[in-house]
């Protein structure tokens, strides 16, 4: 009876000691995995925020990211569009190689073919979807026991398709799928997983995708995708988790032509003598910089800010659409070129970085690189093997203030395939544009004195003609559903 006791006794004293340290080691694992959120704005111009030049609309809560984080000068996103830009940020792989290269529309059909047929084909379409067989940041990060959350829009997959969030790393997806349905700030459904979530909208002439203009405005997709997302956090904070926010802000609404600034207010612009075009985009990068800030402030309510790497950056150059001009804003900042072109207006991006005690408040980055650099990144990050064959390059060293050992791209490259497509690759301080794609109509530009491009040295520097054209060459992969246009000669030279 006395050894009993004495054994209960010393179990009563050991237990307590065994549950801390258990504590204190699943602590100390997670401390070494930090958070991962990349946001992901939509047509964010180079000069639509305060820390890179704009003077007119608010961004405080942004701008805050750059004062404690790093903001990169040099930073390029994916494409010049919606759902190749994504592919590259996902996979790792820039256009020349990755599945989705371009943003495929789906076209009105006759009334021979049905409704089931188009959805169909929406779902087996390899333009539209990835297949099982694509890596992406998800998946690398699950391998490293992360829980992953996307919120906003995909773009690289239909319903019922291989392409699914939800088939492609990630444990939660709530937004859109479809980047046409995503203009619709009032739509009649979201998707939450998998599955259709009805919203109190009502859209009379909704296309296949979703897409069209509200009657009602009642419930608004943006705020929607932020509480949720908001709750994603909550859910995860005592884990390591990785949060895509890829909002669609500010996007207009194509689909409501002049009208496609949807916001429910104007807010701090209501009073301003300005279109409603104008006062609706300067209102809505406003509202995603208020949910920056609700965001920021949940991780310092939760104690993981300082254990959370957070990303900040836009998927292309801004637009005009939506009856907005780019250039009431300036939102192109010193670039030529807005979305859909490979002149750096089109395709330079913000890209803030903040990780408090790790990344230096108030630096600056010269780093080139883009989109394809994320998987690598993130995979540093978490400490779980980077896959092989990407086109990307971890940045860590130079986030963490060792950029004499960052290494460097040879080049970057872009192929787009609408307007009668082009090709771009950036190289050391130039930066080569073809247009159409493997014609001889090329324009070369020192980016870094000519930052708006305004004096091709193409002509008179024919040895840069030549290296810009062995990169390209080497950059694209063929693919069977991406076919490039017949090369045509140069009449003028």
């Amino acid at each position: 009876m006395r050894i009993l006791f004495r054994t209960l006794l010393l179990l009563v004293l050991i237990l307590p000691v065994v549950s801390s340290d258990s504590l204190q080691s699943a602590e100390k694992q997670h401390a070494e995995k930090p958070n991962v959120i990349f946001i992901m704005a939509d047509d964010l111009g180079y000069g639509d925020l305060g820390c890179y030049g704009q003077q007119v609309i608010q961004t405080p809560n942004i701008d805050k990211l750059a004062k404690e984080g790093m903001l990169f000068e040099q930073y390029y996103s994916g494409s010049t569009v919606c759902a190749p830009s994504r592919c590259v940020l996902m996979t790792g792989l820039h256009t020349g190689h990755c599945h989705i290269r371009g943003n495929v529309g789906i076209k009105k059909v006759s009334d021979e073919v049905t409704e089931k047929e188009v959805l169909d084909f929406i779902r087996t379409d390899t333009r539209l979807n990835l297949p099982p067989e694509e890596k992406t940041v998800a998946e690398v990060l699950k391998e490293a026991g992360y829980q992953t959350g996307l919120f906003g829009k995909w773009g690289l997959g239909q319903e019922n398709s291989t392409g699914l969030p939800t088939r492609q790393g990630f444990d939660e997806f709530f937004g859109y799928l479809d980047q046409k349905h995503a203009h619709n700030y009032y739509p009649t459904f979201l998707i939450h997983n998998e599955e259709r979530v009805p919203l109190k909208n009502i859209v009379p002439n909704e296309d296949i995708t979703g897409a069209g203009k509200s009657s009602n405005k009642v419930e608004y997709s943006h705020d929607l995708i932020v509480d949720r997302m908001l709750q994603f956090v909550d859910e995860h904070h005592s884990e390591p988790f990785f949060l895509y926010w890829a909002d669609t802000i500010p996007h207009a609404n194509n689909e409501a032509r002049d009208e496609g600034m949807e916001v429910p207010d104007f807010g701090p612009y209501a009073d301003k003598d300005w279109s409603a075009a104008e006062k609706g985009f300067a209102a809505m990068v406003t509202r995603l910089d208020t949910h920056v800030g609700e965001l920021m402030k949940k991780l310092r309510e939760l104690r993981i800010d300082d254990n959370t790497i957070v990303f900040f950056t836009s998927d292309n150059g801004p637009h005009k659409e939506g009856g907005r001009d780019a250039d009431f804003f300036d939102s192109n900042g010193p670039l030529r070129g807005i979305k859909r072109a490979l002149y750096d207006g089109g395709i330079r991006v913000p890209m803030l970085v903040r990780w408090p005690r790790k990344i230096k408040a108030g630096s600056r980055s010269d780093y080139i690189g883009y989109f394809a650099d994320f998987l690598p990144t993130a995979a540093e990050l978490t400490a779980v093997t980077t896959p092989e064959d990407l086109d990307g390059i971890s940045i860590v060293p130079e986030l963490t203030g060792h950029s004499e050992s960052q290494p460097q791209h040879e080049y970057l490259y872009w192929e787009f395939y609408e307007q009668g497509s082009r090709q771009a690759v950036r190289f050391g301080d130039y930066k080569a544009i073809v247009e159409p794609m493997y014609s001889d109509n090329m324009e070369i530009y020192n980016v870094t004195k000519d930052i708006a491009e305004q004096h091709n040295l193409a002509i008179h520097q024919p040895e840069l003609v030549k290296r810009a054209k062995s990169y390209i060459k080497e950059a694209h992969t063929p693919s069977p559903v991406w076919t490039v246009p017949k090369p045509r000669r140069n009449k003028n030279r």
